[in-house]
């Protein structure tokens, strides 16, 4: 469902002059956004920038960073950048946490595998017990 959701936010919907009135700002504001790498619009067939919901919503951050926390673009940016520097983060982790339970659990069913083979020698016969 997550996946289909973050799809759909990003789904390029909205024009510019659309776009620039959703999240506050002039269209011009948009542009020097783009120039800035603060924000990357898809481009319709004819060149035309298409902003998704999540560009909306990446614009009404940035709009709160620089008008209410009084951050400078430069600052946004890096905010941004150490942002996208988490979500890996987050993502190398999740990865390996399921390593990590894969490999506990190959571990445990090779342990159990161990303890129905451990063999008791009487004389020349050999019993596997556990069986």
């Amino acid at each position: 469902m997550a996946a289909r959701n973050s799809t759909s936010k990003s789904r390029p919907l909205y024009m510019i002059s659309v776009a620039a009135e959703l999240a506050g700002v002039h269209p011009q504001t948009l542009r020097i956004y783009e120039r800035r790498r603060l924000i990357r619009p898809q481009r319709s067939a004819g060149n035309t920038r298409l902003y998704s919901e999540a560009d909306i919503e990446r614009l009404r951050m940035i709009q709160h960073l620089t008008q209410v926390e009084g951050i400078n673009l430069a600052g946004v940016e890096r905010i941004m950048e150490l942002e996208r520097t988490v979500e890996s983060m987050r993502d190398e982790i999740e990865r390996l946490r399921r390593h990590a339970e894969d490999a506990a659990g190959r571990r445990s069913a090779h342990t159990e595998m161990k303890a129905g083979i451990v063999m008791v020698r009487r004389g020349s016969l050999v019993r596997r017990e556990g069986s």
